[in-house]
């Protein structure tokens, strides 16, 4: 039989039966529709979350104090403490090679008054390199000066809803503000950076890192971060700053992490949430697959008196068996096809709705469901085509 014979054979049975058919393909196309839509909003997500990360830079390396390991019960009568991280160690880290910017970080807290007016946010105490380090850009005045890290002078720089709260439209350089029991003048305000995990960093102050270590009295820092050039492997920034540090130290009393490496874990950890929510939603397919089979039982028990007669007329059994698989396999590619316009339109229509639910499409995705549908399609369809293939012509004639 030519292929454009079977073709035609298995469209026309297709569409002999129109609204079992049209049922029977919704099954597949609910189906994809559900793993698209899911997994639309799971690869979002992440890629939402990834930019909320990279929106600082990904040549970052974080030290911070203490070493994260485990370990056996410590030895009794031995104190164990961990050295805090200086001005110095931050001033060596700074100097390294490949190092662009150091910044090194103290927060808190605090009461910030000023122009009459009293709000309590996050002050940052932070180097001169902040900017460079974390990609952000100053919208009027300057930010922390260059200075001796130990005797920086009672600058502080205000977020832009901070400024707003405090002086509104009113320009604030130059103005005094209060923080805390210490007072600052206003050198500049930044540009508005929105929310970063639920923390706002638009309502901040910034001001020196030695500042902020008095002014919440503590004698070292919570962490330095240090940004490296372009295509420098993060490898060699780490043990040049485990060197450093441990000239310093004596020991490993800390722990260095990376953006890379946060960037890493973080997007397998969402990968496998995309994938578990397109696995849920696969499970829909079942149901479709289980429809295909019905109807390809129903149909072959409908057309035993053709199937005879295509096996008397010398038709070979893989040509019966082939004919079954392609309405099988065609009416669950349509499936395919109709879901995949369903889950990308349902995805975009929720974007509409909610444009601060992140959606995305991508073309694997479109690809691998389709493919999925088609060997649905295949695996529903083999019981009923077998057991087409084996019918014996004269009984099949026969009970026609």
């Amino acid at each position: 039989m030519l292929f454009t014979d079977a073709t035609r054979l298995a469209l026309r049975a297709i569409t002999a039966h129109r609204l079992r058919s049209v049922l029977t393909l919704l099954g597949i196309a609910v189906g994809i529709a559900a793993v698209i839509l899911l997994t639309s909003i799971g690869e979002g997500i992440h890629r939402f979350v990834l930019a909320e990360f990279t929106q600082f830079g990904t040549n970052i390396a974080s030290i911070s104090p203490g070493k994260v390991k485990t370990s056996g019960p410590a030895p009794t009568g031995i104190p164990s403490s961990v050295r805090p991280l200086s001005l110095d160690d931050a001033r060596a880290l700074g100097q390294l090679p490949h190092v662009t910017g150091m910044t090194a970080t103290v927060w808190g807290n605090s009461e910030v008054s000023a122009n009459g007016r009293l709000r309590r946010t996050t002050v940052n105490g932070v180097g001169a390199d902040m900017l460079k380090v974390y990609s952000i850009k100053v919208k009027t005045g300057q930010f922390l000066p260059d200075e001796n890290l130990e005797n920086a002078r009672a600058f502080v720089v205000l977020g832009s809803k901070l400024k707003a709260e405090l002086f509104g439209s009113d320009n604030p350089l130059g103005a005094r503000v209060r923080v805390g029991n210490l007072q600052f003048r206003v050198i500049g305000v930044l540009e508005a950076k929105g929310q970063f995990l639920g923390v706002d960093l638009d309502d901040a102050a910034y001001i020196p890192t030695a500042r902020a270590m008095e002014l919440y009295n503590r004698d070292g820092m919570m962490k330095i971060d240090v940004a490296y050039e372009e295509g420098v492997p993060s490898a060699r920034i780490v043990s040049a700053v485990k060197a450093s540090l441990l000239a310093r130290h004596g020991r490993e009393d800390f722990t260095i992490t990376t953006q890379e490496d946060m960037l890493r874990t973080l997007s397998n950890i969402l990968d496998i949430l995309t994938m578990a929510v397109g696995a849920l939603g696969s499970i829909s397919l079942l149901v479709g697959g289980v429809g295909i089979v019905t109807i390809m039982t129903i149909a072959v028990t409908e057309r035993t008196g053709e199937i005879g007669l295509l096996v008397a007329l010398g038709a070979p059994r893989r040509t019966i068996l082939g004919l079954f698989l392609g309405e099988a396999v065609a009416l669950s590619a349509l499936g395919g096809v109709m879901g995949l316009l369903m889950g990308m339109g349902l995805a975009q229509l929720i974007h509409l709705a909610v444009p601060a639910l992140p959606v995305h499409t991508p073309l694997t995705y479109v690809v691998l469901a389709e493919a999925v549908a088609v060997a649905i399609g295949l695996l529903a369809g083999v019981l009923p085509a077998r057991s087409a293939a084996r019918l014996d012509p004269v009984a099949a004639l026969r009970a026609q």
